[in-house]
């Protein structure tokens, strides 16, 4: 697999909280989008790490073909 899985064509917000660490599933193959739960096993895929700076929404990408990891940057309109 040398490519993710397009998880969905529209952004996931969620609502962070300031200092906690979130998992971003880069493969796609996750069922906790857009959050990893270890299906990237056997891949080269591993999570990439997100810790937010202060309690806000922020929408994570998850169509995985963000140029702007893990945040969304509407590459997925061009799906």
């Amino acid at each position: 697999m040398t490519e993710p899985v397009i998880a969905g064509k529209q952004p996931i917000a969620i609502d962070v909280e300031a200092g906690k660490k979130y998992f971003w599933c880069a493969c796609g193959r996750s069922a906790k989008q857009p959050f990893c739960d270890g299906s990237h096993k056997g891949t080269t895929f591993t999570p990439l790490p997100y810790e937010a700076d202060k309690n806000r929404k922020v929408f994570f990408c998850a169509c995985k073909k963000t140029g702007n990891s893990p945040m969304c940057d509407g590459t997925h309109n061009k799906l």
